[in-house]
């Protein structure tokens, strides 16, 4: 995978309104999934709570201007950080490191420094393994800080926590930390539902569910909230839907496929030959105590809109078929074309017919436009073959505004790309002129060939962009 651009000192800034309560600077913690860490953190932070975000590279991202109430409120959702500290001293040395701490105001450290106190302090590297007599002597090197409570390993009233971050390359490890950072752990993130949630112990998968730390950050990126009602045209399994559930919001979803709508027919086990009884997406959702959630999957087609003209979405989240381990089709019947696929006997489908990842991204976008409320996300993955990929290739919609772009590397040609958009406005009848008019807002047929650009490997020759 790429990952996030980075720098020991922090690079960017985003500027917004601060709120009135105490402001805090905080160090997160990322693990893994770097490439969507800034705009799922960007998404509580700016949307959300309207704050200030400083951000630099390396595993550590500092926020300035946030209130602890705030920081409590993003941990306990993201699943793309792992803790989060007040920041007391930084600094590229130890030396430099003391001077910032003995400079932090002390009113701000006096609370959680009392005698009737109790504390320990953890030492975390990055990219480097510290052996325990190594991190007795950077504890007991901080003797400079006023500590008067007592020291309780097992369940202190407060954890302080030294970071050092070694740099990324674990072939070019220092032998001195690159930045040093020392802080109050205020709360970690919600990593543990990546395990509790993993396809491997859930009830009912397919050969393409989506994995638990991505469902629950697409359900981030589209800024799912309780009462919420979310929609997912490609539900497979319901991935997407355990995800969104857990915050709350009410799921529903259509499917082409007949049996795993209705949890029929093969099973993806390996050691299982057939789906049991009681194998579908509403039983996914009792094993994690949100069956009341659950309004209903549909057998249908998502080229042929079943649903009432209007809003009815808060969020619209999916992963539509790439044709690589699910075919991408439509229904149709005989006089649509003379080459129609005759049904399998694996679908109650008449006729099926090919449908086309460019008509796909097509319906999904004007469908979002119709159906989604004002400031509602489209959150949906978009494959990529590498060498010819320009972001003129990410399909537009004139009620849609391009939120975010994140990039998952799938091999060395191939990846996909995690697109959010949000309605900025309903449909009007110039739209599909101004479609008409600007090439920008027609359908990329290069996506149609992805399947065979997957099995083929790098081809040499430029990259190009053709709009029809």
């Amino acid at each position: 995978m790429d990952s996030v651009p980075s720098s020991h000192t922090p690079k960017y800034l985003y500027e917004v309104t601060t709120s009135s309560s105490k402001h805090l600077e905080v160090v997160l913690t990322s693990v893994g999934r770097g490439e969507f860490f800034l705009p799922n953190l960007m998404t509580f932070v700016l949307e959300v709570f309207k704050k200030r975000l400083r951000v630099g590279k390396s595993p550590f991202w500092r926020l300035n201007g946030l209130s602890e109430e705030d920081v409590n409120s993003i941990m306990a959702r993201t699943v793309c950080a792992k803790s989060a500290f007040e920041l007391w001293g930084h600094g590229r040395t130890h030396s430099e490191l003391r001077n910032s701490l003995l400079k932090y105001p002390t009113e701000n450290m006096s609370p959680f420094l009392q005698k009737d106190s109790t504390y320990k302090i953890n030492v975390y590297t990055f990219n480097k393994t510290l052996e325990f007599e190594d991190r007795i002597k950077k504890i007991d090197a901080m003797e400079y800080l006023s500590f008067e409570g007592r020291v309780n390993l097992r369940n202190p009233k407060h954890i302080f926590c030294l970071l050092e971050d070694y740099g990324t390359d674990p072939n070019d490890i220092p032998d001195e930390p690159l930045y040093i950072y020392f802080g109050r752990w205020i709360a970690d993130g919600q990593r543990e539902l990546i395990r509790s949630h993993s396809v491997k112990n859930r009830h009912f998968i397919g050969n393409t569910s989506m994995d638990a730390g991505l469902s629950f950050i697409m359900a981030n990126h589209a800024r799912v909230k309780a009462y919420d009602l979310v929609y997912d045209p490609f539900v497979g399994t319901g991935s997407l839907l355990v995800a969104c559930s857990h915050f709350g919001a009410y799921v529903c979803g259509t499917d082409i496929d007949y049996n795993t709508i209705h949890g029929i027919g093969k099973a993806s086990r390996k050691n299982q030959k057939w789906r049991g009884p009681d194998e579908n997406i509403r039983a996914n959702l009792r094993q994690y105590g949100s069956e009341k959630l659950y309004v209903d999957v549909l057998v249908s087609d998502a080229s042929k809109p079943i649903w009432r003209d209007g809003v009815l979405f808060d969020a619209i989240i999916t992963d539509p078929p790439y044709g690589i381990r699910e075919s991408t089709r439509r229904t149709g019947s005989q006089k649509d074309s003379v080459n129609s696929v005759k049904p399998s006997e694996d679908y109650h489908v008449p006729v099926s017919m090919a449908y086309h990842l460019s008509d796909i991204f097509t319906d999904l976008l004007n469908f979002s436009a119709h159906h989604l409320v004002i400031g509602g996300r489209l959150v949906y993955w978009l494959p990529i073959y590498r060498p010819e990929y320009c972001e003129e290739m990410v399909p537009l919609n004139a009620c849609l505004r391009l939120v975010s772009n994140c990039e998952q590397t799938l091999s060395s040609h191939t990846s996909r790309r995690l697109i959010t958009m949000e309605k900025i406005k309903e449909p009007e009848e110039t739209d599909a002129l101004a479609h008409l008019s600007d090439p920008h807002f027609s359908p990329y047929q290069g996506h149609n060939a992805f399947r065979e650009k997957y099995f083929s490997g790098i081809k040499s020759g430029k990259c190009s962009t053709v709009f029809f």
